[in-house]
């Protein structure tokens, strides 16, 4: 089984988790290829500044977000084994952003609110590079 741990910034980087933590303040998302015939897709661990959402973005091998295609909510600090039912069909080979988003600007807490490139419930970013990892569907 591939595991991924952390990449930032359009899969610039891959840190292990300890590394990450020292440089970053402990912000982090690490999942695994998996099956998602189920309809859920899940990290393992995701760290959480603050309350927030793990949103999980189509992305290819250019590893830019594309389309939400689902999310699940997050509370700050540790949050083990967090799945999201995925809204749209995720067929096995293609490839998923599971990133780390925050609940600020959005009118209502606890609604998740954000669409591609709003700023509402936005992607949580450490020096300016993106706290997520891509995982691959089998």
């Amino acid at each position: 089984m591939k595991r991924n741990l952390i990449t930032l910034a359009f899969g610039a980087t891959v840190l292990s988790g300890a590394a990450f933590a020292a440089a970053h303040g402990g912000l982090s998302v690490a999942a695994s290829d998996q099956d998602v015939s189920g309809g859920t897709v899940t990290a393992e661990k995701i760290v959480a500044g603050a309350n927030g959402w793990m949103v999980v973005h189509r992305t290819d091998d250019a590893g830019k977000p594309g389309p939400v295609v689902g999310y699940a909510p997050l509370k700050m600090g540790e949050n083990m084994d967090v799945s999201a039912i995925l809204q749209e069909p995720v067929e096995s080979g293609e490839k998923l952003m599971l990133m780390l988003h925050g609940e600020d600007g959005g009118m209502k807490t606890g609604m998740f609110e954000y669409t591609l490139g709003a700023k509402e419930d936005g992607p949580v970013k450490v020096d300016d590079k993106l706290v997520m990892v891509v995982v691959t569907a089998k």
